[in-house]
């Protein structure tokens, strides 16, 4: 959970994106920079708590954390039981892990208060256990493989509860929480399509390859690693050498650090406590088979996620939920072309796979050029990226001619049938509101901060975070479309309303009237929604972005 205190000062909210790179760079510098911001939160809470009601979190504050986001609606992919083999000596994989833990550490009150609210909340487990079930299996296995200890199949509980989909200050993503530098440089590939960092397997490697770096660093201390895995290299350096020149303790426990990663480590040992103690503590903690219940399938191409859901027999949401790296509705075309489905599920997918050639595996669409058309404007127009365009088409530049034709892929289904894409979850969260609330909508201009517009809108800064899917210290970019909801109606109708985004795929015949009349939405809000003119025709198999009231029947 990577500095997740929230940040009430308005700069935070234009400072630059965090990126790691070597450990007294100017970069560490900035993120030790925001760890330092962040710890004077609780110092300043109360004072600023009293500009806005619930403006802030001083609780959380005051603890050093504030909760990261989590989807609002999480798929649960079931996972067919299968007989334990015989050989097997541990039955669960917890149990693997608990029986293997090496940290040796004496029990404190920063540990004995972390302890205590896991034992209070054991429900808590239980939904980490089941986000955890997919995929502990092949992280135990890759920290073994690496022999590295067993406390760290627990970290992802601490940074994320196992959620692939978790999101946080900095723009930090995934199980393990990268923020997008640190995971470029720790090999998570980062496109359009694709994003390691949620990659549960690649995230998994990076992860590791980050702890060894770090371990090194500081000479083999895990706990100096841990710390620095949460605030940065550089700000547990130079808390050791304060320690050192002032003839203090070097340990972590004696450190000065921000308050969140005061925490952090005690979190990770209590939850180790806990597993290897758990009938010391009567904790029922959650039952994970030990065996695989996912593998890895190398299909060798790009595809559609619909397509490759339908063959492994997964909905399209199971088979996204296990590869939570995809962005869009088709794997990354210059790969990974891995997917990872249930093991009941490999055989009869790989032979689907074998039988099905390459140019099968996506949708096409025979665009005619007209004027006004650009790349840009296709790329937009069938939500993929103008660098597939001009390679699919062999094109040498970004010239194109009207009267010519262009074959672009498209998507299989209606893109709001991939639900767990990134397009469709960011369009599910801003759609979500509490009835007596109504939305306006707030097109980000230069120098625009969170901070300012909650003033504007008298909103929370976190609620105002999490409706658009960011966090509170995001940058935000001129142009970029914010939604806010706003306690009262602008009309009854209005004030009941649900929005939700659906696309439509154009058919033969089709007009924007038609569409428009056909969805009970003004052919003037279509052409904004999707930045074409009324002088464009439509072409079958176009996609269309339609904003309606589900309320209206």
């Amino acid at each position: 959970m990577r500095l997740k205190t929230l940040l009430c000062l308005s700069l935070v909210s234009i400072l630059p994106a965090c990126q790691m790179m070597e450990p007294h760079s100017e970069i560490a510098e900035q993120i030790d920079q925001e760890h330092e911001i962040a710890q004077k939160i609780a110092d300043t809470c109360q004072q600023a708590g009293e500009l806005a009601n619930n403006e802030y979190d001083c609780e959380a504050a005051d603890e050093g954390t504030i909760p990261i986001t989590h989807p609002e609606e999480e798929v649960e992919v079931v996972i067919a039981p299968e007989t334990i083999p015989e050989n097997i000596e541990v039955l669960d994989v917890w149990q693997q892990v608990g029986q293997n833990l090496s940290f040796e550490f004496e029990d404190n009150q920063r540990i004995a208060s972390q302890r205590n609210w896991y034992l209070k909340h054991p429900s808590y487990m239980q939904r980490v256990a089941k986000r955890a079930k997919p995929f502990l299996y092949l992280i135990v296995e890759r920290l073994k493989s690496q022999d590295m200890p067993m406390e760290l199949a627990l970290l992802p509980i601490v940074e994320s509860a196992f959620d692939p989909f978790a999101y946080s200050h900095g723009r930090a993503a995934g199980m393990w929480q990268f923020v997008p530098a640190t995971g470029k440089r720790f090999g998570m590939k980062q496109t359009w399509w694709y994003d390691g960092r949620r990659d549960v397997m690649a995230s998994t490697d990076g992860a590791i390859a980050y702890l060894k770096y770090l371990n090194e660093m500081f000479d083999g201390n895990w706990l100096h690693a841990l710390a620095a895995y949460n605030s940065g290299e550089g700000r547990v350096m130079r808390a050791i050498k304060k320690n050192k020149k002032a003839g203090k303790s070097t340990e972590y426990w004696a450190l000065d650090l921000p308050k969140e990663t005061r925490a952090y480590v005690p979190k990770l040992l209590a939850l180790a406590d806990i597993l290897k103690n758990a009938d010391t503590y009567a904790f029922k903690w959650p039952v994970i088979e030990n065996i695989k219940v996912t593998e890895e399938v190398d299909v060798g191409s790009q595809i559609d996620l619909a397509l490759a859901a339908d063959m492994a027999g997964l909905t399209v949401e199971e088979l996204h939920a296990l590869n939570p790296g995809y962005n869009r509705w088709a794997t990354d075309p210059e790969g990974p072309f891995k997917l990872l489905v249930p093991v009941d599920k490999v055989e009869t997918f790989s032979e689907a796979i074998a039988a099905t050639e390459t140019k099968e595996r996506l949708n096409w669409v025979r665009h005619k050029i007209k004027s006004g058309d650009s790349l840009l404007k296709l790329a937009h127009q069938y939500h993929t990226t103008t660098e597939i365009i001009s390679q699919v088409n062999e094109l040498k530049g970004n010239m194109i001619r009207a009267g010519e034709y262009l074959v672009i892929p498209v998507a299989l289904k209606s893109l709001d049938f991939y639900s767990l894409s990134q397009e469709q979850r960011l369009a599910d969260r801003q759609s979500k509101h509490k009835s007596g609330t109504y939305q306006v909508k707030h097109k980000v201009k230069s120098g625009d901060t969170m901070w300012d517009l909650s003033r504007k809108y008298k909103v929370n800064m976190r609620s105002l975070a999490k409706w658009n899917g960011m966090a509170p210290t995001d940058m935000l970019r001129p142009g970029k479309e914010l939604v806010v909801w706003l306690k009262g109606s602008e009309s009854k109708t209005r004030a009941d309303a649900v929005m939700r985004t659906l696309t439509y795929t154009v058919r033969g015949g089709d007009s924007l009237a038609r569409i428009a009349q056909k969805f009970k939405v003004n052919v003037s809000d279509l052409l904004d929604w999707n930045q074409i003119s009324a002088k464009n025709y439509l072409q079958p198999g176009q996609k269309l972005k339609i904003k309606v009231d589900v309320t209206r029947t």
